[in-house]
């Protein structure tokens, strides 16, 4: 059987394969931050290099931000594309990391072995999980079982601006039968998961104005227009009793969840009292009569991420504000039409405003949701071959984020995508101490030797 030698040969290579990892972490290729464009630069170069070593043929490709990095192998049966990201984050508030955050380790912790630094988990030590299946086939057969292509960018953690327009350039190239997405996690830390629903997002900010400065509430409270009242009117409108929003128009293209994905969620048998308890609450806040899961996963949402008006100081001031600001986001799912969405927004509000007041809006990106289609073989092929591998069954999942490049493979390429991740809840990414655990990088890389030989096998 051609895998299991491949399995064999990444249980053997374990420990120069974290050396790999250790080595690509010591970069820190922070994309935010122009102080960091060199090291970005030489990110990229050591992920052609480590590339061109195992056969692929690799490239460094400008843009007018951080340059991608796109490699190719011939191979037999289907052409699968592996998307990842070689940026990381800031490592902003320094104090807080027990260790520098680019002098990476192994470490002892009661829960086992984890890989400590930032990148760890996003997302250099999913991608080269990827990375090492590969090199173990090519070291056990001299070829890989199907036609492979890498994509990494490194404008991931910094809004992407150069990735669509490279996929637009470079469109026949990057076509594929199946794109590949490591940058996401297990269901629980057992359970691998293939994420199919992922959230799109609309941010909109709204500035109520009222009075032409602000006034003291003394002389004109009760006789002039509060534009925080105003705005606390709007936000309260936005929910109905039931927790659906309000939002004429909002809930068109929502679809319903499908009854076999229902199911395998019920088997998750998810544990909301502690996944709330975690953060000191302790019921579910969304639409009625819907489950946890779907609340978070496949059900659209509204949700203020911040309020300012007003004097916000230390002591008290009576003062009337002129203006008050709000920052609200839409999670959307299916077929939400994000643009419609805030067109139907900002009339409600416009529609919600009294004699003397008046909005200014500011928008803060919109797109919409991504819902892959299992109906193409590969979902299943990949779910039986990670099920294989962990001790649970794989399941179809969904995820409350937003990861855009799946709908880019799918509107751009006409190519869809698999998200197989084997990140766990307490990494830690974007956040101090960041950790990949050593389990999730060697059976991680068994797990894509895994599905590769599924998908090469059809």
């Amino acid at each position: 059987m051609a895998l299991d030698p491949v399995l064999a040969r990444i249980d053997k290579d374990l420990a120069p394969a974290t050396e790999r990892l250790l080595e690509l972490l010591r970069i820190p290729s922070i994309s935010t931050d122009p102080a960091y464009k060199a090291e970005c630069e030489r990110a990229a170069d050591w992920l052609v290099e480590d590339l061109r070593s195992i056969g692929f043929e690799a490239e460094k490709r400008a843009t007018p931000g951080h340059p991608m990095v796109v490699a190719h192998a011939d191979g037999p049966g289907p052409h699968v594309m592996f998307y990842g990201h070689y940026d990381v984050q800031p490592v902003d508030p320094l104090d807080l990391w027990d260790n520098p955050p680019f002098e990476p380790e192994v470490q002892d912790t009661p829960a086992g072995k984890v890989i400590r630094g930032r990148g760890a988990a996003d997302d250099k030590g999913q991608m080269m999980t990827f990375v090492e299946a590969c090199r173990a086939w090519k070291a056990e057969h001299g070829s890989l079982p199907c036609r492979i292509s890498m994509f990494f960018e490194g404008e991931e953690e910094s809004g992407s601006p150069s990735l669509v327009p490279f996929m637009r350039e470079n469109a026949e190239e990057l076509r594929a039968d199946i794109a590949l997405i490591c940058d996401t996690g297990m269901f629980g830390g057992r359970t691998p998961g293939i994420v199919t629903m992922l959230r799109g997002l609309l941010g909109e900010e709204l500035t109520i104005t009222g009075p032409s400065k602000d006034l003291h509430s003394g002389m004109f409270g009760g006789l002039a227009m509060n534009p925080i009242r105003v705005l606390a009117r709007i936000i309260a409108s936005l929910h109905d009793e039931t927790g659906r929003v309000t939002v004429p128009g909002f809930y068109d293209g929502v679809p319903e969840l499908p009854d076999e994905i229902r199911r395998q969620w019920d088997g998750l048998n998810f544990d909301v009292s502690g996944f709330l308890g975690d953060v000191g609450l302790s019921r579910p806040a969304g639409e009625e009569g819907r489950t946890p899961l779907e609340m978070l996963w496949s059900r659209p949402t509204c949700e203020v991420n911040g309020i300012s008006g007003g004097y916000e100081g230390d002591g008290f001031k009576t003062v009337l504000p002129s203006k008050a600001t709000a920052k609200i986001s839409f999670r959307l799912v299916g077929q939400q039409d994000p643009h419609a969405i805030r067109a139907s927004f900002r009339e409600m509000v416009q529609s919600m405003l009294p004699p003397d007041c008046s909005v200014s809006f500011k928008d803060h990106g919109a797109s919409g949701g991504s819902q892959m289609a299992t109906s193409h073989p590969a979902f299943e092929q990949a779910r039986r071959a990670l099920s294989d591998e962990w001790p649970e069954t794989a399941a179809y999942i969904g995820c409350g984020g937003s990861i855009p490049i799946a709908g880019y493979f799918k509107d751009l390429l006409d190519t869809d995508a698999m998200l197989i991740g084997f990140g766990r809840d307490d990494d830690q990414i974007h956040s101090p101490n960041e950790k990949y655990d050593m389990e999730s990088f060697h059976k991680g890389t068994r797990s894509w030797a895994r599905v590769l030989d599924a998908l090469s096998r059809g």
